[in-house]
């Protein structure tokens, strides 16, 4: 296995615990390393109930990689109304969605193609 995939796999380890630690529902990963033209490797997809819950996900998250690996994401967009907040780590995206924006965007329909998992969570 490769340093940069050793790397990503830490990294989406550490972001799925963040996103854990504040109870993020319906989380998927969705692989993108098989479609052409992609724009980053990983997709990280999860909701929160309001605004406030999508702003602590996202919060957790910096923290969580920040704390553990010293990371810093590139580019953050959509926090001030915390609906759909991108969290763009270069080559793992972090999509953090309220129920009614991710069904109306289906961002897992329109990358249908992705190897997509499921994380399972006890809460």
């Amino acid at each position: 296995m490769t340093k940069e995939n050793v790397n990503s796999d830490a990294l989406i380890t550490t972001i799925l615990e963040g996103i854990e630690d504040v109870k993020g529902k319906d989380i998927k990963i969705l692989d993108l390393r098989d479609i052409e033209n992609t724009v980053c490797d990983y997709f990280i997809i999860c909701e929160g109930n309001s605004n406030t819950q999508v702003n602590a996900i996202v919060n957790a998250v910096q923290k969580k990689v920040s704390k553990t690996l010293k990371e810093h994401p590139w580019h953050v967009e959509g926090s001030d109304n915390a609906e759909w907040v991108l969290m763009d780590y270069v080559n793992v995206v972090v999509h953090v969605f309220q129920k009614h924006i991710r069904q109306y965007y289906d961002i897992e329909g329109l990358w249908g193609d992705a190897k997509t998992t499921v994380i399972e969570t006890s809460y």
